[in-house]
């Protein structure tokens, strides 16, 4: 078995202290974002049913339209959390937990919180 690097070893205890707080809610199930160099996704997941209810990537083929009028990635990953937020009101989800997945809040997952508020989901 290989041991982890330091900096693999870093950002996992960075990504498990960020989840430490948001499993387990009875009520909420989590938001969870997860990005990359050139897309992002977001997903609301039932921790308990251990299930995805919701999700929305860049990289699905009903946002394509959208995508490309976008100018950066931070107005794309805006477009993301709106539409998560949208599916997730229809399918009957208000309160959700944010987890960041272990990334910094700023910029893209920022965007990504942002804009799922102001469509109506409440952290």
């Amino acid at each position: 078995m290989e041991k982890l690097s330091i900096k693999e070893t870093r950002n996992l205890r960075r990504r498990n202290r960020s989840k430490r707080n948001n499993l387990y809610h009875q009520e909420r199930p989590r938001l969870v974002v997860n990005r990359s160099n050139k897309h992002i996704r977001a997903q609301i997941i039932d921790d308990h049913r251990g299930q995805t209810l919701v999700s929305a990537s860049s990289n699905d083929k009903s946002m394509i339209k959208d995508i490309s009028k976008a100018k950066n990635k931070t107005e794309i990953s805006t477009k993301i959390g709106t539409v998560i937020a949208e599916k997730a009101i229809k399918n009957k989800i208000k309160k959700v937990v944010f987890d960041r997945n272990g990334y910094p809040y700023h910029g893209r997952i920022k965007a990504v919180a942002d804009a799922a508020r102001e469509a109506g989901l409440e952290f």
